[in-house]
């Protein structure tokens, strides 16, 4: 559907709440419930081996020492907090070691999955598992539109604004009012509550600051507590999307704003189809360059020694974002496309142990580095991926670009490769058996008739409880955050990075 200028900020937001309300699993094509249950399995599974991250204990550090109990899951723990708490902690979970998806607000479901499963336990009503697959797709398009309306990705992070954390509140909240049975006024309300927690900067691409991580949750937290908010009677502005003073649209794109795009095509094109999922451990603009090297090194069967120098010519805006060489924190190294680029070569993989600290820090790795040289093309489009050129030692060159990296939706991974990763990174922090539980629980989650079942197998519910102190990490993790395995449980890769 389309929306004229006249009342077009109401219109809009009721078009969004009725979408979010109204929409059942059964309006949904097979191929959007496939990817949806794709998504979640690998939210989940990056949640789980973030749950033992630095972020995540920092973060648990504060809230336990000052925030009540609840009965809303910490994933990966044994602990237990309120559903607000809940979504911050697992959002920052999620995101925690850039193994998450993109292509949403940009990541959402890092928001969006967080918040839905938090709102099953503000709520008595039973919800399926159909209603809840529902409720992340309904809020991934919403979270998505939001973006598009900004403008899209480019101009809107080009600004300075981190798009996980701008707009992914509105994504989180059309979930989580989906999950808590909200009707469509209280729905509406819940959306335009969710852009006065609208925020996030790009400031951390800088020194690798933690506050990226942070987006994620304070995003999904937004968005259940708007939901919560609206269900009780707190109003949000009917003009929200309005080009008035203070309008959400005019005020963070006042030159891109694009109203129309909150409802074009609502309820026929799912914006979750346009979503990627990453093979690799690494901001989503590094891929294409690792898949471009790793061609050419396999088709030329060159090993790392063969390489005596990699050209990357790349665009203004991905070099901004991605074109630093600082590997002394784990965010600054996994926004790095040198780093990502240098570690296929010496190591071979841009997997999450391709990022631990003696990786990081290898002769190998960094003798790659020194021979990887950033030319910024000025006239080559922000959306361009960067182009390739290795040199042999034998003097021979290669070139390559490659324009749809694996886990894009144009380049998918399969099923058995998103259930790899997942496997690959569940396995570090929870039993083998309770992995295989919520895999098959998330394959047959569109007829289970209680979503709860999914819940509960993401706790850590055997063994003795996690002992923590007030600053340190949890038992088994690494202090600079690289997310070791709990010490009772062995390290297994994602698999993944090891055929690339």
């Amino acid at each position: 559907m389309t929306i004229t200028d006249r009342d077009s900020a109401t219109d809009a937001l009721r078009a969004l709440s009725r979408f979010a309300v109204r929409t059942r699993i059964d309006d949904l094509p097979a191929s959007v419930v496939t990817k949806a249950r794709h998504h979640l399995l690998d939210t989940l599974g990056a949640a789980l081996a973030g749950a033992n991250s630095t972020e995540t204990t920092a973060l648990l550090s504060a809230l336990t020492a000052t925030e009540p109990r609840g009965k809303a899951a910490v994933w990966g723990t044994d602990l237990t907090l309120t559903p607000r708490s809940a979504a911050l902690v697992n959002g920052v979970s999620a995101h925690a070691l850039e193994l998450d998806d993109s292509g949403g607000c940009d990541h959402s479901g890092a928001v969006v999955i967080p918040a839905a499963l938090a709102a099953l336990h503000a709520t008595d009503r039973i919800v399926s598992g159909a209603q809840l697959l529902t409720a992340v797709v309904v809020g991934y398009d919403v979270a998505r539109r939001v973006l598009e309306a900004l403008g899209s990705y480019t101009p809107h992070n080009q600004a300075g604004w981190h798009s996980t954390g701008t707009c992914g509140p509105f994504g989180a909240a059309a979930a989580a009012s989906h999950v808590l049975g909200l009707d469509e006024p209280q729905t509406a309300h819940a959306l335009a509550l969710a852009a006065s927690s609208s925020g996030g900067i790009w400031a951390f691409v800088h020194d690798g600051a933690m506050s990226k991580r942070l987006h994620a949750g304070r995003a999904a937290e937004a968005g259940v507590t708007a939901a919560l908010l609206a269900a009780h009677g707190v109003t949000g502005p009917s003009q929200v999307f309005g080009d008035v003073w203070g309008g959400f649209l005019r005020t963070l794109a006042p030159a891109h704003a694009a109203t129309n795009a909150l409802t074009d095509g609502l309820g026929q094109q799912w914006r979750i189809s346009r979503c990627s999922i990453k093979p690799y451990a690494s901001c989503r603009s590094t891929h294409s360059s690792v898949d471009a090297v790793g061609a050419i090194l396999d088709e030329q069967r060159l090993a790392g020694e063969d390489v005596a120098g990699i050209h990357v010519r790349l665009n203004t805006f991905v070099h901004g974002m991605c074109g630093g060489t600082e590997m002394e924190s784990l965010p600054a190294a996994q926004l790095s496309l040198p780093y990502a680029v240098a570690a296929r070569v010496a190591l071979g993989r841009a997997d999450l142990s391709a990022y631990d600290g003696d990786n990081r820090q290898s002769p190998q790795v960094r003798s790659v580095l020194e021979r990887i040289v950033l030319e910024v093309d000025g006239a080559m489009h922000p959306d361009t991926e960067p182009v390739i050129t290795l040199t042999t030692r034998a003097g021979a060159t290669h070139t390559r670009q490659v324009t749809d990296p694996l886990g894009s939706a144009t380049n998918p991974l399969d099923a058995e490769a998103v259930a790899t990763k997942f496997h690959g990174l569940a396995d570090r922090v929870v039993p083998q058996e309770q992995a295989r539980s919520i895999a098959d629980t998330v394959e047959r989650l569109d007829t289970i008739p209680d979503a709860q079942q999914l819940v509960r197998h993401l706790s850590i519910v055997t063994g003795p409880p996690v002992r923590r102190r007030a600053g340190s990490p949890l038992q088994g993790v690494a202090p600079d955050g690289e997310g070791s395995v709990h010490p009772h449980r062995r390290e297994h890769p994602t698999g993944l990075g090891d055929r690339h």
